[in-house]
C-alpha cells in the first residue's frame, strides 16, 4: 500500500455563494459539472475556508478517503472523470432518511457510479459509500474504459447523467436518481451504430460505424433548461456531437466533424467536452488523426479543400428544438494544415466562455482556448467567429493571418504577431504523445485588481523529440482590455519550480475576487504510461497562489494512482480528488466548525476518533470490505491493535503516525 498523509477529520462550514459557482438551497457549494460551470471557466468564487494562508499551514491535509472502488476483472479502478458534489442533499429514505448531507459523485473506469458521504452523519463516517451502481456488465477494453467522461448533475430534476461503454464500443447514457442511484424510467439511451444512422447527422452522410472505436471522454453538459444533454465523441475517425432530448430520453440530433465516413479527422475527444454560453450557444473543439499522422498522409489527409470538413477547429452551434444542431460559426488556427497533419491537435484543450464588462472592451463576449498539444493559446470574439460555415480558410504559414484576437506586439517564438505561445518550444511538426505540451482546459479568474486572467497547466519541453518536461508547467496569461478596443492575451507570469508530468485542468478557488488558489492534479506519469499497472505511480495534488504563482502546498507523498485529465473539486472547505477512490483534503485542526447539521460530540472531536476516521474508517467502518468492523476491533486488546499498526499488517497504513497517535487510535477503539 502507498504511504498516506497524517490526517485529522474536520468539516468546514461555508457562508454565501457568488457566481460563477452554483448555489444550493442551503448556501453550500454545488459542483454540478466539469470545470465548475457550463461555460467551463473552472472558477469557484465561493470558497471562504481555504485561503492561501490556511492551505499553507500545517493544519491542511487529508481528512478522509473512501474505500477503493470496484475493479472489473483484473482491471483496477481509475478515475478519468472528475468528482462532482452536492453540498446539501435531502434524503427521504434509507439510513439518512429525513436528513440533509453533502454528497460526492464519482464514476470509475471500470463502469461503476458511486455516491459518497462527504461529512459524517451518525454511524456513517465521511467517505462511506451511500450507493453504487454497476452501469455495464461488459465494460469496454476489458474493464479499462467503462467510463471516461465527467457526468453532469441536474439538481432540479434530481438526477445525474452518466455514460458507460459496453460490448463493441456502444455507449449508454444513464439518468440515475441522485439519492438512490436507481436508473430512471426510459433510460439508459444507447448511442451507437444502431442509433446514429446517417440521416440523424446534420453534416453530411457520416454515421457511427459498426466496430469502430468511439471514445466518450468529453465531459457532459446541459442546456440551461435541462432539456438537452450534449455528448461528444472521438478520437481518431470523426468527431460527433450528439444532442439528447432529456424529456423524452431520445436522440435529438447529431453533428459530425467530417461529412463522409472515409474522412479521418476531427475527433471531439478532449476531457472538457462542450461549453455553453449564456445565449445557449454550444462550443466544441475538434482535433486531428493519430493514424493519419503515423501513415504520413500529410496535408491532403487534413482535407483543407473539402466543404464541411471541420477538423482542427472550434465550432459554434445553435440547437433548434425542431431542426437540431446547426453550425453558426467556426475558427481554425492559421496553421491547422501543418499541425493536423502531425497530430498536434487542439482538441486536447477545451473552449472557455468568458464575459467581461462591456465598458472595458469592445469584445466583451469572449472565447478562449489552449494550450493544446502545441502549447498555444487563442482568444476569440465569440459573437464574430472568423471562419465560415462551409469551408475552412486555405492553408497558411503566416501567424499574422490568424483570425483570433492578436496582441499588437510580435510574439518572441514566432518573430511576428500571432497567437500566444504558452509552453515552448514552438513547433508545427513535433507534438503528439509524450511530446504534446498540454491536454488541459484553461481556468479563468477575475482578480481583485480588476484584471481577468487565464491559467494553463502543461509543460514546456526539451530534447530532440520534446519528450522531456521542464518548467514552466503553470503559466498565467492576462486578458488585456481597453474601452472600445478588442481584447487580447499577453503572457503575465509563470511558475518555475514545479515540473508536471501529465496534468489535468487547473481549477481556481477564491473568496469572491480575493484569496485565489490554483489547484492542479497531476497524474504524475507520462501520457504513454499504462495507468492500470500495479506499480503505477500515484497522482500528486498541487496548490499555487493565484496572484504570485508561488507553490503553497503539495501532497508530499504521492496519492493513489489515478486516471488522466481529471481535476479536483474544491467545495465547502474540501478538495475532493479522484484516484482509485475518493480522497478529501481540508483543515485538520481540532475545533474546526462542522457542517450545521452535524452534532459535535465528545468522541467526534477526540484525537483517536479523528485519526481512526482518516486512516481506518474507509475499510473498518464499511460493510463488504472484508475488514473487521469496529465492534470486532473493540474486542481486541489495545496491545494487539498497536502491534498490528507498528509491526503487523497495518504498518503501511500507519506510516507517519507518532507512537502517541497509534496509542490514541487503540484507546478509541477500546472505549468507543
Amino acid at each position: 500500500m502507498r504511504k498516506m498523509i497524517t490526517a485529522l477529520v474536520a468539516c468546514c462550514s461555508l457562508l454565501a455563494l457568488d457566481p460563477p459557482s452554483a448555489r444550493s438551497a442551503s448556501n453550500h457549494t454545488d459542483k454540478l459539472m466539469f470545470h465548475v460551470s457550463p461555460t467551463r471557466e473552472g472558477w469557484n468564487a465561493a470558497e471562504y475556508v481555504l485561503s492561501p494562508d490556511a492551505v499553507a499551514s500545517a493544519a491542511f491535509g487529508q481528512i478522509w478517503q473512501s474505500p477503493v472502488f470496484d475493479s472489473a476483472g483484473s482491471a483496477p479502478p481509475r478515475l478519468f472523470a472528475s468528482p462532482l458534489y452536492l453540498g446539501a442533499l435531502d434524503f427521504r429514505s434509507g439510513p439518512l432518511a429525513r436528513q440533509t448531507a453533502p454528497v460526492v459523485y464519482a464514476v470509475a473506469s471500470t463502469g461503476y457510479a458511486y455516491a459518497v458521504l462527504a461529512s459524517g452523519r451518525g454511524d456513517l463516517s465521511a467517505g462511506s459509500v451511500l450507493w453504487r451502481r454497476k452501469l455495464t456488465p461488459r465494460p469496454c477494453q476489458n474493464g479499462e474504459m467503462g467510463n471516461l467522461s465527467t457526468p453532469v448533475i441536474d439538481r432540479k430534476a434530481g438526477r445525474i447523467y452518466v455514460t458507460s461503454c459496453h460490448d463493441n464500443w456502444a455507449w449508454n447514457v444513464h439518468a440515475l436518481d441522485l439519492r438512490t442511484g436507481d436508473e430512471l424510467p426510459g433510460w439508459p439511451l444507447e448511442i451507437s451504430h444502431r442509433t446514429v444512422p446517417a440521416n440523424v447527422n446534420r453534416n453530411g452522410a457520416t454515421r457511427f460505424e459498426p466496430g469502430q472505436v468511439y471514445l466518450q471522454r468529453g465531459a457532459l453538459n446541459l442546456s440551461a433548461d435541462g432539456g438537452r444533454l450534449y455528448v461528444a465523441f472521438g478520437p481518431d475517425m470523426q468527431g460527433f456531437l450528439v444532442s439528447v432530448d432529456t424529456r423524452k430520453a431520445r436522440l435529438s440530433s447529431a453533428f459530425s466533424s467530417m461529412p463522409r465516413s472515409d474522412m479521418q479527422q476531427g475527433g471531439m475527444w478532449g476531457s472538457s467536452g462542450p461549453a455553453i454560453d449564456a445565449q445557449g450557444r454550444i462550443y466544441i473543439t475538434t482535433g486531428a488523426s493519430f493514424a493519419s499522422a503515423l501513415e504520413k498522409r500529410g496535408i491532403p489527409g487534413v482535407f483543407p479543400e473539402s466543404d464541411h470538413a471541420w477538423g482542427q477547429s472550434i465550432l459554434q452551434f445553435a440547437d433548434d428544438r425542431k431542426k437540431g444542431l446547426r453550425l453558426t460559426g467556426t475558427y481554425s488556427p492559421f496553421n491547422y494544415c501543418q499541425t493536423a497533419a502531425a497530430d498536434i491537435d487542439i482538441a486536447s484543450g477545451g473552449a472557455v466562455v468568458i464575459d467581461i464588462d462591456s465598458h472595458a472592451t469592445g469584445t466583451p463576449q469572449l472565447l478562449a482556448q489552449g494550450a493544446g498539444k502545441q502549447g498555444v493559446a487563442y482568444l476569440l470574439n465569440r459573437n464574430r467567429l472568423p471562419g465560415g460555415t462551409t469551408r475552412r480558410h486555405a492553408c497558411s504559414t503566416d501567424s499574422e493571418t490568424d483570425g483570433s484576437l492578436l496582441a499588437p506586439m510580435q510574439q518572441p517564438e514566432l518573430g511576428k504577431r500571432g497567437p500566444v505561445v504558452v509552453f515552448g518550444p514552438y513547433s508545427d511538426s513535433i507534438g503528439m504523445v509524450n511530446s504534446a505540451k498540454s491536454r488541459s482546459t484553461a481556468a479563468h479568474f477575475g482578480a481583485a485588481d480588476g484584471g481577468h486572467y487565464l491559467y494553463f497547466s502543461g509543460s514546456s519541453k526539451t530534447g530532440p523529440d520534446f519528450s522531456a518536461n521542464i518548467p514552466p508547467s503553470l503559466v498565467r496569461l492576462k486578458i488585456v482590455t481597453r474601452p472600445g478596443q478588442p481584447a487580447y492575451l499577453v503572457r503575465d507570469a509563470e511558475e518555475m519550480t514545479v515540473t508536471l508530468q501529465n496534468p489535468g485542468s487547473p481549477v481556481i478557488s477564491s473568496s469572491g475576487r480575493n484569496g485565489g488558489i490554483v489547484w492542479v492534479l497531476d497524474s504524475n506519469v507520462p501520457r504513454s504510461a499504462n495507468v492500470y499497472l500495479p506499480e503505477t505511480r500515484g497522482a500528486k495534488l498541487y496548490a499555487f497562489d493565484a496572484i504570485t504563482l508561488k507553490l503553497i502546498w503539495h501532497s508530499a507523498e504521492a496519492l493513489h494512482p489515478s486516471g488522466k485529465y481529471n481535476e479536483p473539486a474544491v467545495v465547502d472547505g474540501m478538495v475532493l480528488v479522484g484516484t482509485d477512490r475518493l480522497q478529501a483534503f481540508g483543515m485538520r485542526q481540532s475545533g474546526t466548525p462542522q457542517f450545521a447539521a452535524v452534532t459535535t460530540t465528545k468522541s467526534a472531536v477526540s484525537a483517536g476518533f479523528a485519526l481512526f476516521q482518516a486512516r481506518c474508517a474507509s475499510c473498518h467502518a464499511q460493510t463488504g470490505t472484508g475488514a473487521p468492523d469496529r465492534q470486532t476491533l473493540k474486542q481486541m486488546e489495545q496491545a494487539r491493535v498497536i502491534e498490528a499498526m507498528t509491526s503487523g499488517k497495518m504498518q503501511a497504513l500507519a506510516e507517519g503516525l507518532a507512537p502517541a497517535e497509534i496509542n490514541e487510535i487503540a484507546r478509541y477503539l477500546h472505549t468507543s
